[in-house]
């Protein structure tokens, strides 16, 4: 099979069918079959200092909110809360080392919340790229989750950012 280098596309194509599992952004990628982004909604787990832990399909950090409980129907993080501590919204699909019969949402009103293991799960808004841990640990009731849906209590070891106590 001949191999085909298109200019800007991020990846080498084996053949025409092999078009659209290129990415068509200019960030350059790493080139030999480089896939495109994954859906936004897909769960998957990520190498971090503090082990495995559970990320969106675009490697953002996903975190619980260990007042929130777990089984919980009602978050605890109100509308001020959720300004620092966006969820992820909807039912996301199962992706590498996800437990898809972890997955659930929320039942209160409102936009449905996705939850791993009962936990409603939130982004922390100081991370801003994929592998970003800033909210590990904050106030000791952030915390990453680990693909069996626990609170991993390790410290990053880039540190976390400021408080946001609720």
């Amino acid at each position: 099979m001949k191999k085909i280098r298109i200019a800007g596309a991020g990846c080498t194509l084996v053949a025409a069918l092999a078009l659209a599992g290129c990415s068509s952004g200019g960030g350059g990628g790493s080139g030999g079959g480089t896939p495109a982004a994954k859906d936004p909604t897909t769960l998957s787990t990520s190498d971090s200092p503090m082990g495995k832990i559970l990320v969106d399909g675009k490697g953002r950090t996903l975190y619980l909110f260990t007042s929130d409980g777990k089984n919980t129907n009602s978050m605890k993080c109100d509308a001020e809360c959720v300004k620092e501590w966006p969820h992820m919204k909807g039912k996301p699909k199962a992706g590498d080392g996800v437990q898809a019969n972890l997955i659930g949402t929320t039942k209160g009103g409102g936009t449905p919340q996705a939850t791993y293991a009962g936990h409603p799960l939130y982004y922390f808004a100081d991370d801003h790229k994929a592998g970003d841990t800033k909210g590990q640990g904050i106030d000791k009731i952030w915390y990453v989750v680990d693909p069996h849906g626990k609170a991993i209590k390790k410290a990053a070891s880039s540190g976390g950012g400021g408080g946001y106590g609720y």
